[in-house]
Formats: C-alpha cells, sequence, structure tokens
C-alpha cells in the first residue's frame, strides 16, 4: 500500500531518514508583525491630536526658547539694586562731564565764564590736575629754567656760614638721564614749584593773590628737603636761611636757521627766606 492509500494521516508522519517528508501546507494570508507598543499617553493613529495640545505645546516650546540663557550684569540684580546701580552711573557720568567742562575752561583761552568763575576753576584744577601746554602752543618754551638754591648755616658755636649753590635741575637732570622709569619727583617736583611761584609772583617777588603765601612756603620747603639730602648743614650745623634764584638761558637754535640769540645767561634771585624753628634741622613734617 502506497502513501496514497494511508489517507491523511500520512501526511503528518514523520519522513522516514534520508526521505524528504512532504511539505506542509502553504498558509492563508500572512498576517502582520506586531510593531512597537505605543506609549500611553501617546494619542492613538486613528485619533488626531486636538488643536488645544498643539497650542500648549507651541506656548511650552516659546516659553522655553534658548535664546532666553540666565541674566548677567545689571539685568541680573534686584529691581532695588538696579536703582542703586543707575544712580552710581549717573554721578559718575556728572563728575566726569563736570571735570571735562572744567579743564576746558582751564586751557582755553580767557572768556567770560572762566573770568567769572576762575576761582571755582582753579580749585578744582589745582594741583592735582593742572595742565601744562608749553610743549603745544605756537611759541613753544625755547629756554633752560634752572633752580638753585644755597644756605646759611647757623654754627654751634654761634657763627654762620654762607653755602655754594646748589644746582637741583641739574641734580634731577642727572636723575633722569639713562633711567628708563624715573620718578615723579625727579621730573616735576621742582619744575612745578617753580612755575607755581612765578605765576603768583610779580617781578619783584611780590604775591599776588592768596596764593603767593602757599607756593612760597611750597618752594621753600622742598628747598630744605634737598639740603638736607645733600647734608649742607653738616653733623652739628642748622639751616638758618635759605635763598633760591633761577638761571635762563636760551636753547640755541639749529645751525640752518640762522637765528641768533644771545647765550647769556639771565639771573632771578629771591630774597633770602627765615626758616621756622621745625625746619632748621629738615624736619618739615
Amino acid at each position: 500500500m502506497d502513501a496514497q492509500d494511508k489517507g491523511s494521516g500520512a501526511r503528518h508522519r514523520s519522513a522516514e531518514p534520508g526521505v524528504p517528508g512532504p511539505r506542509a501546507p502553504l498558509p492563508g494570508p500572512r498576517a502582520p508583525l506586531p510593531g512597537p507598543a505605543a506609549p500611553a499617553d501617546a494619542p492613538s493613529a486613528a485619533q488626531p491630536p486636538s488643536p488645544d495640545g498643539e497650542e500648549t505645546a507651541a506656548a511650552g516650546q516659546s516659553s522655553r526658547d534658548p535664546a532666553d540663557g540666565p541674566r548677567t550684569g545689571v539685568a541680573a540684580l534686584s529691581p532695588r539694586y538696579q536703582i542703586g546701580a543707575a544712580l552710581a552711573l549717573a554721578i559718575v557720568a556728572a563728575a566726569v562731564c563736570v571735570h571735562l567742562g572744567m579743564t576746558f575752561l582751564h586751557v582755553a583761552p580767557p572768556n567770560t565764564v572762566s573770568k567769572k568763575h576762575s576761582g571755582t576753576i582753579a580749585d578744582w584744577i589745582y594741583p592735582e590736575f593742572e595742565q601744562n601746554w608749553k610743549l603745544f602752543a605756537p611759541n613753544p618754551l625755547q629756554q633752560n629754567v634752572s633752580v638753585q638754591v644755597r644756605a646759611e648755616i647757623r654754627t654751634p658755636d654761634g657763627g654762620s656760614r654762607t653755602t655754594g649753590w646748589y644746582d637741583l635741575s641739574a641734580q634731577d637732570g642727572r636723575a633722569i638721564d639713562g633711567n628708563p622709569a624715573p620718578s615723579h619727583t625727579q621730573q616735576n617736583e621742582l619744575r612745578r614749584a617753580w612755575d607755581f611761584y612765578v605765576s603768583t609772583h610779580d617781578d619783584d617777588n611780590r604775591p599776588v593773590g592768596l596764593r603767593g603765601a602757599l607756593s612760597e612756603s611750597y618752594l621753600r620747603r622742598i628747598m630744605v628737603m634737598r639740603l638736607d639730602r645733600a647734608d649742607a648743614a653738616g653733623r652739628d650745623g642748622e639751616v638758618a636761611r635759605v635763598q633760591v634764584r633761577s638761571r635762563t638761558t636760551q636753547v640755541p637754535p639749529p645751525s640752518w636757521s640762522g637765528e641768533k640769540v644771545s647765550d647769556k645767561a639771565v639771573y632771578r634771585v629771591l630774597p633770602w627766606w627765615l626758616l621756622p624753628e621745625g625746619e632748621t634741622r629738615g624736619d618739615i613734617g
């Protein structure tokens, strides 16, 4: 009996070894494979998202705009501190404007405003903000001015002696020459003190205005310090009086200009100044 006589049960019997078994019947329409499970809160494929949900998502996205980073600077302060910072900036800006205005009136040619408020302008500018325009003026300074001093020394036996002239400007010049970073004192102290004195005294060395006595005291104290550094009084002596003079010479013109100037020195000698008791040994407080 062959396989056809055994009926349908013969189709499900295991094939003998080495003999291929009958093919399995082809199934019907193949079902699609199941996809990944959708999140629980995701909308159903058959149900479109509601318009309200889209608006909510758009609003959340706009509120979390990446361009809106953390606030820095003044914006990060509380309103009270922002007001304080604004007031501080306003005060600084006002002070800068006042300073620029005072400086402009000081260096500008004399006018109605500068003449009327000359005292206020001078109190603001001197001595910290003084502007010297001699280098940039139409007629620059063409003179060499040297400030010199000598002293009358009181000796322990009651006698006195007079020193020679100390050229203080030459000392400052030697200290500056070859020095890549000279001090402000070496460059400006003596020159500014002499300019201050000349601008507040007439040609007869009489003070003009209230600043005359101040400029004289300032110049005298500088002379006392310089003499003390040079040990002009010696071990036991005291400086009783000082005398200051200036030596002015013309700057020689270039050889190609053909200009002729005098090479004779001009001296301006000030009267002797008697020192107060506290300054006789260089102690000026």
